[in-house]
């Protein structure tokens, strides 16, 4: 029964890479499980660690910059400069990232998740500027860590 489990596992991880147009590599299939199997976001440390001796940092830091080309996952900058990723929606594409959602840091797990129904809110920014990207980082605890501390 685990094999037919991995199976389908590996057939879902196709389908978004060959949707954008690339060829299935070990690697790719590997690294897009992964996401698939987080409910928060990722760091270039956590998919070191999770992959295990499998892959190189090299292999991994190109993977997720081609993920991140063809409209896979999304950078979200993170309160101390690091850069971490999670999955994009359908509507992304190369180059072109639609989101409009607030990432939520937990201070006491460390997580960062993308909650996808609290949109960013609506800026006035002043004559002459124009935004490309918003970003909108909340901290506080997730309700994973509100619901067991009590």
């Amino acid at each position: 029964m685990a094999g037919k489990k991995q199976i389908e596992s590996a057939v879902s991880a196709q389908d978004p890479l060959k949707q954008k147009g690339l060829s299935v590599t070990d690697s790719r299939r590997k690294i897009l499980q992964l996401f698939m199997q987080q409910k928060g976001a990722l760091s270039h440390g956590d998919i070191e660690k999770k992959a295990g001796a499998t892959f190189d940092r090299v292999t991994i830091y190109r993977t997720l910059q081609t993920f991140l080309d063809k409209g896979i996952i999304h950078a979200i900058p993170s309160a101390n400069n690091a850069i971490l990723y999670a999955l994009c929606h359908e509507q992304c594409g190369p180059d072109h990232h639609d989101h409009q959602h607030i990432h939520f840091i937990c201070s006491r797990c460390k997580h960062t998740f993308c909650l996808d129904h609290s949109v960013t809110p609506d800026l006035h920014l002043p004559k002459g500027y124009q935004a490309q990207d918003i970003d909108v980082l909340v901290k506080g605890v997730c309700k994973r860590c509100n619901t067991t501390s009590k």
